[in-house]
């Protein structure tokens, strides 16, 4: 065998296995860092434990998968939605297959249209835990219709509970977290707040007002760290994939069981 045709072999064999690990990144659910962190036996999550977590948008989607997730990590729970008997069913599951007791979940409707109630809602998790350690803005509301026919009164629910409902919640959480000097916001946002699509004109707009006023917060505070969420569709059940970035990242593909993974490795 010529020298040649060796190279030839040991270049192809190279390329193969940068393909093969290529399409294995590209199907998994996860960023490198997580998946290195996999790799070498290691559960960062878990320093999630003893944890305050607010979940909105708790009944359904994103926000029940969280749920069930951090319940196994040991974290005190807020289950936020309109929806009782849907949190009533979540927090029941998350007892059945987590790691808590009933002390440590909290169902506390919710409407996020009713910013007159957030502060009242905000009081109570700190009278039953008092902290908050992560707010987890998830809840909102989609449409799809064509925008002539479409009537005023949706888009003004849309920008209500996409937009003003989860500044409003986010407002009366701030100054907790301000006064603990500690604490982080994740927001959900939809890449169709970046890139608009066909049906969905007054729900591109309020997800686009999330990404441009939440990250700002940042910069009026450079105590603080809030980041945004992406939710695209994909193959895969659609509501588990999010893509997440905090500050001077770059966008990352991650289903919702590594949602939890990825705000620990932010706090």
């Amino acid at each position: 065998m010529s020298w040649n045709l060796l190279l030839w072999l040991l270049a192809l064999c190279a390329l193969l296995a940068l393909v093969v690990q290529l399409v294995c990144f590209l199907r998994a659910d996860g960023d490198l860092t997580l998946l290195w962190a996999e790799w070498q036996g290691r559960r960062p999550e878990w320093e999630l434990t003893d944890m305050v977590v607010w979940v909105t948008g708790a009944s359904s989607g994103i926000g029940e998968e969280l749920a069930y997730q951090l319940s196994k990590l040991g974290v005190s729970l807020v289950l936020s939605a309109r929806r009782v008997h849907e949190l009533e069913r979540v927090k029941r599951r998350c007892l059945e297959n987590g790691n808590l007791k009933g002390k440590d979940i909290l169902i506390l409707p919710l409407d996020l249209t009713n910013r007159s109630s957030h502060e009242m809602a905000t009081k109570a998790v700190l009278q039953e835990f008092g902290k908050i350690d992560i707010l987890v803005n998830n809840g909102g509301v989609s449409q799809r219709s064509l925008c002539v026919d479409t009537s005023l009164d949706v888009y003004k629910e849309l920008i209500e509970v996409n937009y003003l409902g989860t500044v409003s919640l986010t407002k009366c959480v701030l100054p907790h977290m301000i006064e603990r000097k500690q604490g982080k916001i994740v927001t959900v946002t939809s890449l169709l707040g970046v890139v608009c699509a066909p049906l969905s004109a007054g729900y591109c707009a309020s997800k686009h007002a999330l990404q441009v006023r939440l990250p700002k917060l940042n910069s009026d505070r450079t105590d603080l760290n809030v980041y945004m969420g992406h939710m695209a569709f994909t193959a895969r059940d659609h509501w588990n994939w999010v893509v997440m970035y905090g500050d001077r990242e770059r966008p990352k593909e991650i289903s919702g069981r590594r949602l939890t993974q990825k705000m620990l490795k932010k706090t």
